[in-house]
């Protein structure tokens, strides 16, 4: 069952949502050529904690950091680590999942860092306008598959692929709520639309084959062809003409 959520719970998870950009916005910013994945890690568990905020992912099924980062060819769930050191070239994405009076937010983007070649290049604004794509389709009315479909056309016209083995997701009260979205369809099947669902939107676009595997940590996908991957998401409430984006961060007064 996919619930309607009413405007005074809109309120609270938009402000659940418009933390985690912030903090998004803020590990953006901080990248760069030589720090680690647990260097970023640790920006936004400060970030967060600052803001009285939850780290939605830490603990969650286990997973033992508050944010994942993933670079490259891996496509979700890299686990930060000392370890990993991020370099020019690198493909950046990092995804955040925040929980605030008992509602969640959830975004992610992926960044260039320094010069990365035109292919990944344009990977990166592929999955950008597959995104945007998805966004405009989550309007009353429409069907859910609707907006797995704006993103599988963008993504397979570009000469790309998208995981089907991961999805978007309902968001609300639980992290992941029904339906599940996925960044493939039939357009005008599904579930109808009504204003008030919720939807985390995520495509995920592999420059090589959709197939994915998993790593020996049980959480890292990586492409099964080792080809770069790229992963945006918003969190976003279904409207009349088009989905309201959520994850931005707050305005100043």
């Amino acid at each position: 069952m996919i619930k309607i959520y009413p405007e005074a719970e809109i309120s609270l998870i938009r402000e659940a949502c418009q933390i985690a950009a912030e903090c998004l916005d803020v590990l953006v910013k901080s990248v760069h050529p030589g720090m680690t994945t647990e260097d970023l890690d640790m920006i936004a568990h400060g970030f967060l904690s600052e803001r009285g905020v939850e780290a939605a992912f830490l603990g969650y099924r286990g997973y033992p950091k508050s944010i994942c980062v993933s670079i490259n060819e891996e496509v979700v769930h890299g686990i930060p680590s000392q370890k990993r050191k991020i370099l020019n070239g690198d493909l950046v994405s990092i995804d955040i999942g925040t929980k605030l009076k008992g509602y969640f937010g959830d975004v992610a983007t992926t960044l260039p860092v320094g010069n990365i070649g035109r292919e990944k290049m344009r990977l990166l604004e592929t999955g950008k306008k597959a995104l945007d794509a998805a966004v405009e389709k989550a309007a009353e009315n429409n069907t859910l598959y609707d907006i797995s479909y704006a993103i599988q056309k963008i993504a397979e016209e570009s000469g790309y692929s998208v995981v089907k083995e991961f999805v978007g997701h309902g968001i609300g009260v639980n992290l992941h709520e029904e339906p599940q979205v996925p960044n493939f369809g039939i357009p005008g099947t599904g579930p109808v639309l009504q204003e008030g669902m919720i939807f985390a939107i995520e495509p995920m676009v592999n420059m090589g084959t959709f197939k994915v595997e998993v790593l020996e940590d049980n959480w890292t996908a990586v492409t099964a062809d080792g080809k770069p991957s790229v992963h945006f998401e918003h969190t976003i409430a279904v409207r009349k003409n088009k989905g309201e984006v959520l994850t931005c961060p707050k305005k100043s007064p």
